[in-house]
C-alpha cells in the first residue's frame, strides 16, 4: 500500500469516526426529547448544548410532533440524514483522487455503458 492510499485511508476513518460522534449525540438528543428527559439534569444539558449546535440549521424545516406529552423531534432526524450523507459525499470526493490503473478505469467505464 503507497502513501497516498494510507492516508485516504485514513483520512476516510477520520470522517466515518467523526460523523458516527455526532450521530451519537444526535441520537441521544432525539431519545433523551423523545422521552421528556429533564433538561435541567447535567448529562441532558450537556447533550443539548452539543447537539444543539448541529441541529440549528434544520430547526425551521418542520415542525416538531408533540404526541401524549412526547417530543418527536424530526429536525434531529432530518440533520442524522444531511450530515450521513455529506460525510459520504465528501468520502466518494477523496476515493476519486486516488490513482487507478488503465486496465482498471477501462473496466469501470464499459460497466458504466451498460
Amino acid at each position: 500500500m503507497d502513501t497516498q492510499s494510507k492516508s485516504l485511508y485514513r483520512g476516510t476513518q477520520i470522517i466515518w469516526y467523526v460523523l458516527m460522534v455526532l450521530e451519537a449525540f444526535l441520537l441521544l438528543r432525539f431519545i433523551l426529547k423523545l422521552l421528556q428527559a429533564n433538561p435541567l439534569a447535567g448529562f441532558t444539558s450537556f447533550i443539548y448544548s452539543v447537539s444543539g449546535f448541529f441541529a440549528i440549521p434544520f430547526e425551521a424545516v418542520f415542525r416538531n410532533l408533540y404526541t401524549q406529552g412526547s417530543f418527536f423531534e424530526r429536525t434531529t432526524i432530518l440533520a442524522m440524514i444531511i450530515y450521513w450523507l455529506v460525510a459520504w459525499a465528501v468520502i466518494k470526493i477523496f476515493l476519486m483522487g486516488r490513482p487507478v490503473s488503465d486496465m482498471i478505469a477501462q473496466s469501470k467505464l464499459s460497466q458504466q455503458d451498460r
